[in-house]
């Protein structure tokens, strides 16, 4: 993986830790958009980086996001 490509990985990556902790703060309130929206970039995330190319089970992961997180971190650390 590029070193461009790489960084824009880890900034979408910091992106989705903030919807998830967002979701873990609004445990009493409607979170249907956020969840729905977490679903979404990670669903992105794996598109727009091609990560099956370097993570084959990376799409079973998707259902657990933070199984996912700690799955992209091991591929930046890898790709770094």
């Amino acid at each position: 993986m590029e070193k461009l490509n790489t960084q824009r990985l880890r900034k979408s990556l910091q992106y989705l830790e903030s919807k998830q902790r967002d979701l873990k703060r609004q445990q009493e309130n409607d979170t249907r958009s956020v969840e729905s929206m977490i679903k979404y970039l990670k669903k992105d995330i794996i598109e727009q980086f091609k990560l099956t190319d370097y993570d084959l089970s990376i799409k079973h992961e998707v259902k657990n996001t933070e199984t996912f997180i700690n799955s992209v971190q091991k591929i930046i650390e890898t790709n770094s």
